[in-house]
């Protein structure tokens, strides 16, 4: 299965970096009016994987990540659309100079090949994934979970057809449909036919990379994602930010997971924000100082303030000032994204300084971390390493830097 679906991807690669932005553009806009022709067979498959998936003891963020309706093809949709705009970044001169020996050099960027993406619930990344290769000249092979097959090969039928009607090799994007997480580690050590992995999931799935890969991948690791709350924050917006960051869709890496407020704002509002966040339906697990003042509420303990919940449920720490916020969130950051909500220039600045995360907001919520957020159409990941790229991926980070040098006859003396 392997290495029919490898050596399928290779050849599809060396076409599609062929391809002028025209064609690539023209293929993308039919891939996202097929996905809303198919529109009632992705929901039919998609009722088999939800109905399969209540056997599975998933969590009702896992299983709103599953879920598909018709606004949800819509927006997967109008997210490839928004990819049509954007700049082609293949063959793009990225720096130019001329030596003494009157070679000019040209920095240009380049496909990577084949990209492989390895991802949980979320049918949503088979259609957005799938058009960045496009568009950056790559080939694709996913490997979606076991519990989204149905979804995912229906979504990939969709974009194959966009293909054949393209005269365009459909083994440009292919799907790995094997259920067992065995195939999924032979997929990390492709080295013969993937280029690059990219994986989209929780620690387990990155602790599994890690220790089996051997093709080279991209950390798109944890989002234990905090939220400090200054003393000089606007209280106009401070619940309105808190309650977006967590409560709007708890399951996904960018929501809010620990929140820090300044003594001086708990003493101002900190009532006013626990109880909206109980209105909501947060269960919060909270400082001992929290503790003492409200009853019946669960005591953070370290194992609180190092998960990535994916569900309705957060930490909340009382400090003193800005070091002790900094302090906490450099113990137990997973280098995602952090915020601070203050009005001053010295906190901002500190505050960004201090901390090493991909992304850091000050006075927005952190459900921004996206790439259709940034403005990048869609993205294939967040990355939460320091190689080749950091923070939400668009097309640029599905290239790498190569160089071509012209002479004029010229040797070295």
């Amino acid at each position: 299965m392997f290495k029919e679906i490898g050596e399928k991807a290779v050849v599809a690669s060396k076409e599609i970096n062929q391809l002028d932005s025209d064609v690539k553009n023209n293929l993308i806009k039919d891939m996202s009016e097929q996905l809303i022709e198919d529109t009632d067979l992705i929901l039919k498959a998609n009722k088999k994987d939800l109905d399969n998936a209540k056997d599975l003891d998933l969590s009702s963020a896992l299983v709103d990540r599953l879920t598909l309706t018709k606004e949800r093809i819509e927006g997967m949709s109008n997210g490839l659309k928004k990819i049509i705009p954007l700049k082609d970044p293949v063959g793009e001169v990225t720096k130019s100079w001329t030596t003494d020996d009157g070679l000019k050099i040209n920095k240009v960027r380049s496909p990577f090949g084949v990209i492989g993406i390895i991802y949980e619930a979320r049918p949503n990344v088979t259609s957005d994934v799938s058009a960045l290769c496009i568009k950056s000249g790559n080939a694709a092979v996913l490997k979606g979970s076991s519990y989204c097959v149905d979804s995912n090969s229906e979504i990939l039928n969709s974009l194959q057809k966009s293909l054949e009607k393209n005269k365009i090799n459909k083994n440009a994007i292919q799907l790995i449909k094997s259920k067992e997480r065995e195939d999924a580690i032979k997929f990390m050590k492709l080295t013969e036919y993937i280029d690059l992995i990219v994986p989209r999931g929780g620690k387990g799935l990155i602790d599994t990379l890690v220790e089996n890969a051997k093709v080279p991948f991209i950390l798109d690791g944890d989002g234990n994602v905090h939220l400090y709350v200054h003393e000089d924050a606007n209280t106009e917006y401070v619940i309105d930010i808190i309650i977006n960051s967590k409560v709007q869709r708890p399951g996904v890496c960018n929501a809010l997971e620990t929140l820090i407020l300044n003594k001086s704002i708990y003493q101002k509002m900190g009532k006013e924000i626990i109880n909206e966040l109980l209105k909501n339906e947060v269960e919060l697990f909270v400082d001992e100082v929290i503790a003492n003042d409200i009853s019946d509420l669960e005591i953070a303990k370290d194992e609180h303030y190092m998960t990535e919940f994916h569900d309705l449920k957060l930490a909340i720490k009382i400090v003193d000032d800005l070091d002790q916020a900094i302090h906490h969130i450099q113990q137990y950051s997973s280098g995602h994204t952090e915020a601070i909500l203050t009005e001053s220039e010295e906190a901002k600045n500190k505050f960004s300084k201090s901390l090493d995360s991909s992304v850091i907001f000050i006075n927005a919520s952190t459900r921004f971390t996206d790439g259709e957020m940034f403005g990048f159409g869609a993205e294939v990941g967040i990355s939460t390493q320091k190689l080749h790229v950091r923070g939400p991926m668009g097309l640029e980070s599905l290239t790498n830097e190569r160089y071509v040098v012209e002479g004029s006859g010229t040797i070295r003396q």
